[in-house]
């Protein structure tokens, strides 16, 4: 936005010093004239010799108030002047000073702008407002950057997860074009799972984009609901699956969205029944209160996990290695989801490998006031 050129905030600091100094000097000297006005008459009346009761004395020279102010006003105009020069060049000293850690931000400011994210501002010393405002904005540059780097690499991924479905469809639709004589059944049912994989992936990429502006109503929600109507929904998967679903807790109230809170826990229960035991796996979910946070818990058996697999399990199109399932591999952004939307209502994920196997996540949230 374009803006008429003005003073230098140094300039302005210059100039306000070098007037507070002149102002303070300016009244000291007019105490000293009322003071000394005090003890000097206007006119002074000096006996001659030989004047009644001063015989003998010459006459003396006693200075009136003509005579001092020929002596006092010079002397306190070059006072005056003396304050005003030393106020300029100490008053612009002094502002370069204290604004030079302001031009190192604004520097760093100025980098961030051109794409520079790895640049601090790093201000030495002692904590004061400039080392606050540069720890806060160097903070805020580390937070930008890994959030850029996130999201290149969530652009990176996601366009190489929706090129696949799409180069499928091209290969299956030359397919069809050369061989005109092949299964058209087997060719649009192939086509039709292809283009359920693109669908879904699309709704993941949109849920997870709309949990990450945080472009929702927030009301208060009972998390024990959530996993409900989670389970029950997820019920039918769980016994083709042979894993058995075990809810329990009490009630956890939030404030947040209820169809992305309810998407975070389907997500999870989804995750533990897929990436589980065939046959003889468990899954809990579990709601607790703790003191201003509501807490929810998926654990699930399956096969041992180190934390440092655990750790990337989160991050979008990471589905770990030896976990995917054939048939419900998904679309790697179940648990990107779930961070998104933990994020988005204030709250956080953590992920925990069990000792016996399996995983257990939770979410802590910020439980709704009463």
């Amino acid at each position: 936005m374009g803006r008429e050129p003005g003073l230098s905030v140094r300039l302005k600091l210059t100039l306000s010093y070098a007037g507070f100094l002149m102002v303070a000097g300016a009244l000291l000297l007019a105490v000293v004239w009322v003071f000394l006005l005090r003890y000097v008459p206007e006119v002074i009346n000096t006996p001659g010799p030989g004047a009644p009761g001063m015989p003998g004395m010459p006459g003396m020279a006693i200075p009136d108030r003509a005579d001092l102010q020929r002596a006092f006003v010079p002397k306190a105009a070059v006072a005056l002047a003396f304050l005003l020069v030393l106020g300029l060049a100490g008053g612009w000293f002094l502002a370069g000073s204290m604004l030079a850690p302001l031009t190192r931000i604004t520097n760093a400011t100025r980098l961030a702008a051109d794409g520079s994210l790895a640049h601090r501002v790093q201000l030495e010393g002692r904590a004061d407002e400039f080392r606050e405002l540069a720890d806060a904005f160097d903070t805020m540059l580390a937070r930008l950057e890994a959030h850029d780097a996130e999201q290149r690499r969530f652009a990176a991924n996601a366009s190489h997860e929706l090129r696949t479905p799409l180069a499928i469809t091209q290969a299956l639709l030359d397919v069809a074009r050369t061989d005109p004589g092949r299964d058209t059944g087997e060719l649009v049912e192939r086509l039709h799972f292809v283009n359920s994989r693109a669908i879904d992936l699309t709704e993941a990429l949109l849920l997870l984009s709309r949990a990450n502006q945080r472009s929702f109503a927030r009301e208060p929600v009972d998390l024990s609901l959530a996993a409900e109507e989670a389970t029950e929904t997820l019920l039918p998967l769980a016994e083709k699956h042979g894993v058995t679903l075990e809810t329990g807790g009490e009630v956890a109230t939030t404030t947040g969205s209820y169809v992305l809170l309810l998407q975070m826990t389907t997500n999870l229960v989804h995750n533990a029944i897929v990436h589980n035991l065939a046959g003889r796996g468990t899954v809990w979910v579990t709601t607790l209160v703790r003191p201003g946070a509501a807490l929810l818990t998926v654990e699930n058996t399956g096969e041992p996990l180190s934390q440092p697999v655990a750790s990337t399990l989160t991050e979008p199109f990471q589905r770990g290695t030896g976990r995917v399932r054939a048939d419900h591999a998904g679309v790697g952004l179940g648990l990107a989801i779930v961070k998104s939307i933990a994020q988005a209502h204030d709250g956080t994920l953590t992920l925990t490998p069990r000792a016996a196997g399996g995983l257990r996540v939770t979410v802590h949230l910020p439980a709704a006031a009463r």
